[in-house]
């Protein structure tokens, strides 16, 4: 009995998530290419993911403000990014220490960008 209330809260907490991300699409994986308006990154699934990155794109390293000159090429990232014109725009890049922690949602890899 204890054992299906636990489940029953972790699927309360979970649907609360991606509630509060709306229709924002996740990539998770390690950075192959960084350019002035864009990431690419290699996800956890091995597929080949670009995000473009503008103004409003937030970047946080260890749970710390950051830019994208601090994002080096093999960092493990997680992204939240919006659809827009067929394309990937982040809204937020997390990397560091609490992005490789997020490393073990690999069974999130459905919510990868198709």
């Amino acid at each position: 009995m204890k054992r299906a209330a636990a489940v029953l809260t972790l699927l309360f907490a979970l649907s609360l998530i991606a509630f509060a991300h709306g229709k924002e699409k996740h990539v998770m994986g390690s950075v192959t290419n960084i350019s002035e308006n864009s990431i690419t990154v290699e996800t956890t699934a091995k597929k080949s993911v670009t995000v473009e990155v503008n103004d409003k794109t937030k970047f946080e390293k260890s749970g710390s403000p950051a830019t994208i000159k601090d994002l080096k090429v093999g960092d493990k990232v997680v992204v939240h990014a919006d659809v827009s014109d067929h394309k990937l725009v982040a809204n937020e890049i997390h990397f560091g220490a609490r992005a490789k922690s997020m490393e073990g949602m690999k069974g999130m890899e459905g919510m990868d960008h198709k």
